[in-house]
């Protein structure tokens, strides 16, 4: 009883605190897409793309900004073990991150790219990246990533210490690299997802009660650039970021009873 009391009070704060902290939202996800755990958009087109993680279907789901699911693209020759992010490139191209590693017993990570989305009808068959972490390094759960100078740079979910990885976007077998460790400042630094502006001058992590915006950096030494943190004071299980502009993101939660499962918006200058 306690904890049905509980959910109730924090549903009712969900509701009345829709524009805390510049959260916004714009849209109700389809009914269909429980566990949506990426948000992602694509030059050329304005929808946005979701996936869903462990136990669902390999499907690439388009919405558009209205939440009306539009694209519906099974990827043949995948298995989704736990998707968990979305990220692309320039020319259109989308790609799948399956690295989620609750139990920590996988060792060998894929990263599914799927050319041209906006062109597939029903189905298609994707290149396959794969790769495993540095010798030395313990097995770690994965939830965000994003493109950066031809490079994946994969960053671990962890409250202890925030590390990032990078691995060459390019098809085969790789291991990854080290980069550094971030100093988030912050008792919950559990990343669920993360994006890249369209002109690579801002990156956003997210989890599932802020966001954090580094600027200012050179080449890929991220951990040394001038970070900042944005509480949302919204409560939801937000796993999915993306940019519409170099000035608007968009974070998607997935729904639990009658909480999240939307589409929101947020200017971060």
């Amino acid at each position: 009883m306690i904890r049905k009391t509980l959910y109730i009070v924090l549903l009712l704060f969900t509701i009345t605190s829709c524009r805390k902290g510049g959260l916004k939202k714009v849209a109700s996800l389809p009914l269909s897409l429980k566990e949506a755990s990426a948000a992602e958009m694509i030059p050329g087109s304005s929808l946005i793309w979701t996936i869903e993680d462990s136990r669902n279907r390999n499907v690439l789901y388009g919405v558009n900004e209205h939440g009306t699911l539009i694209k519906e693209i099974e990827i043949s020759n995948a298995k989704n073990i736990d998707w968990e992010d979305l990220t692309s490139d320039t020319y259109g191209n989308i790609y799948i991150g399956d690295f989620g590693n609750n139990k920590k017993e996988r060792d060998h990570f894929t990263i599914y790219k799927v050319t041209d989305p906006m062109a597939i009808e029903h189905s298609t068959m994707a290149d396959v990246i794969t790769f495993k972490l540095p010798p030395n390094f313990k097995p770690m759960n994965f939830e965000a990533f994003f493109i950066y100078q031809h490079h994946f740079y994969i960053i671990n979910k962890a409250n202890k210490e925030t590390k990032m990885f990078k691995v060459p976007n390019t098809i085969g077998n790789h291991t990854a690299e080290f980069v550094c460790s971030f100093d988030l400042d912050c008792e919950d630094t559990k990343i669920t997802s993360a994006a890249i502006s369209q002109d690579n001058k801002t990156i956003v992590l997210l989890n599932k009660s802020m966001l954090w915006k580094i600027t200012e950096f050179h080449s890929d030494n991220f951990c040394e650039a001038t970070i900042e943190n944005r509480s949302f004071n919204h409560f939801s299980q937000k796993e999915g970021i993306c940019f519409k502009d170099n000035h608007t993101i968009y974070v998607t939660d997935e729904r639990v009873w009658f909480i999240g499962g939307n589409i929101y918006r947020i200017e971060i200058d």
